[in-house]
């Protein structure tokens, strides 16, 4: 049976959940297996028997680990044999949090995943959803590559903020989605989120006294969830169905069809090792990164502006690569 074995890491969380679902429909999966820790609120046993009663084609199993395992001791039968790994965890950051800390918890959470997966499925894609996105990329991939391992099989979720882009263009515009796409550049917080609405013809009809408040609207939307579920959540929902976006690109280049979207990579295109750009998956991962196109002066602006706010989020993934392994 042709099609690919995928994991979702925390996969019965409030983004796993959703992101499996839309996964589990995917016709190039075969095998969907939903990681997570025995102290998750719903089971990942719960979650897999919910979804595999969906009239679909994909087998859906359940891996359930304690939270001082060591997903490289344990998760084999679970990684082995996967073509993508998605890893929506990690702990949100809590309210005077200092970035730092938050760093090395999510950081130390991301690499008990991917040191597993070096050692389990090192062909594998792996995609993080993980914050600080912009720091804990590149922590993952360098100490990826420490194990002679190929970095353009490391990805950064940067998906959401095109979704974002593209619903609020259609919004002002009304004009169909599938003419809308909008690339996003530079990282995935705050202001290092740039949308270049120069480059697509719906959006150079939006006025440029709007463009500002709308690229903010952007970076801030996921304040704008946050408050309306009043501080019981975050984007869940929407960032299980960017992920999903993101993984069905894979898993379609993967199969044999090319396919562009935009991800937090390894980066020529910057003086910055690492940089979210317009890059083209294929059979292998990442095979192309495409070039910057023209910036407006507003993007120009802003791309100077976001330039030193990023590269201190990857120093800091950088530092935590250097003063640490992967086991095994």
């Amino acid at each position: 049976m042709s099609g690919f074995k995928v994991c979702v890491v925390g996969g019965a969380g409030g983004i796993g959940q959703p992101l499996s679902m839309l996964l589990a429909m995917d016709p190039n999966v075969k095998e969907l297996c939903v990681y997570d820790l025995s102290i998750a609120m719903v089971p990942a046993e719960g979650v897999a028997a919910d979804l595999s009663h969906l009239n679909k084609r994909c087998k859906v199993s359940a891996y359930t680990f304690d939270k001082d395992d060591k997903a490289i001791d344990k998760a084999g039968e679970c990684l082995t044999g996967c073509s993508l790994v998605l890893v929506p965890a990690g702990v949100p950051r809590k309210p005077g949090q200092d970035r730092k800390d938050l760093l090395n918890i999510n950081a130390g959470i991301a690499k008990n995943i991917v040191e597993a997966c070096a050692k389990f499925c090192p062909e594998a894609v792996v995609a993080l959803i993980v914050n600080p996105v912009n720091s804990v990329v590149p922590a993952m991939c360098e100490l990826w590559k420490k194990k002679g391992l190929k970095p353009n099989k490391i990805v950064g979720v940067t998906t959401l903020d095109c979704v974002r882009a593209e619903k609020f263009v259609h919004e002002l515009t009304g004009a169909p989605f599938s003419e809308i796409d909008i690339p996003i550049i530079g990282g995935h917080a705050g202001t290092t989120i740039l949308p270049l609405f120069s480059q697509n013809v719906h959006s150079r009809t939006i006025p440029d006294d709007k463009i500002p408040a709308l690229d903010v609207r952007v970076q801030d939307a996921g304040t704008e969830v946050v408050k309306a579920k009043n501080g019981k959540g975050s984007a869940t929902l929407s960032m299980g169905y960017a992920g999903a976006r993101l993984g069905s690109a894979v898993l379609a280049a993967l199969a044999g069809t090319p396919t562009t979207e935009c991800a937090y990579v390894p980066s020529t295109l910057t003086e910055l090792p690492y940089f979210a750009s317009k890059v083209t998956f294929g059979t292998d991962g990442v095979e192309v990164v495409h070039p910057l196109p023209e910036l407006s002066g507003h993007e120009k602006t802003r791309f100077d502006a976001l330039l030193p706010v990023l590269k201190e989020e990857i120093d800091a993934g950088l530092e935590y690569a250097a003063a640490n392994e992967f086991a095994g």
